[in-house]
């Protein structure tokens, strides 16, 4: 078992995370769900996870994504995303309300040590509501937290992404039917996260 896991018990009881405050007072007094997606790309989050985020969005929810690279914004405004720069958010001193929802690109996780660190953090302190990835390969500290998942894009979900996607694109590439993802409910389920289900095999 990772050695991070295994020595938790006694990092946790020595000493509580120092966001652990924040996460339970944002619970208490946000009035809309918040989910925060963190991925290199524009483009990356919208092939991705385009149509889960737009029903997200049309579900009531605020979605932001935080990228590297958002020189053209466009896919995601058509989603309904919000985009700022990932590496000014992750310096940021400020403190913002944590949201109830991550959503990941593992490529990223695995390259960014503080996207990483953060993560497991989450996972670790139980911060968050839930936890969602996407993506080829997944690290074994992750892995063995995390089952595989689906949403079932709502049409206008599909039509949404497929002219998202347009925007990336010369070529007419519809919006598939669903979206494949990787996922791990760290609190007990509440309204609006009933859009996962388990992945067929």
């Amino acid at each position: 078992m990772n050695a991070r896991i295994t020595d938790l018990t006694t990092r946790l009881a020595a000493r509580p995370h120092p966001l652990t405050h924040a996460a339970a007072m944002a619970r208490k007094h946000r009035r809309r769900y918040q989910l925060i997606v963190v991925a290199p790309t524009v483009d990356d989050v919208a092939r991705n996870a385009g149509g889960w985020l737009f029903d997200r969005v049309l579900g009531g929810w605020d979605v932001t994504a935080m990228v590297g690279d958002h020189e053209n914004s466009r896919p995601l405004d058509i989603l309904g995303v919000r985009v700022v720069d990932l590496h000014e958010a992750l310096a940021s001193r400020v403190r913002t309300p944590l949201p109830q929802a991550i959503a990941i690109d593992t490529h990223l996780y695995a390259t960014d040590s503080r996207v990483r660190e953060g993560i497991l953090d989450v996972f670790d302190y139980v911060l968050i509501d839930h936890v969602t990835l996407w993506g080829e390969r997944y690290p074994n500290e992750i892995d063995e937290r995390v089952t595989s998942v689906q949403h079932q894009l709502s049409g206008a979900a599909q039509a949404f992404k497929t002219q998202a996607l347009s925007t990336i694109t010369s070529s007419a590439d519809r919006a598939e039917p669903t979206e494949q993802f990787r996922s791990c409910r760290l609190r007990p389920a509440r309204d609006g996260f009933d859009d996962l289900v388990p992945a067929a095999g």
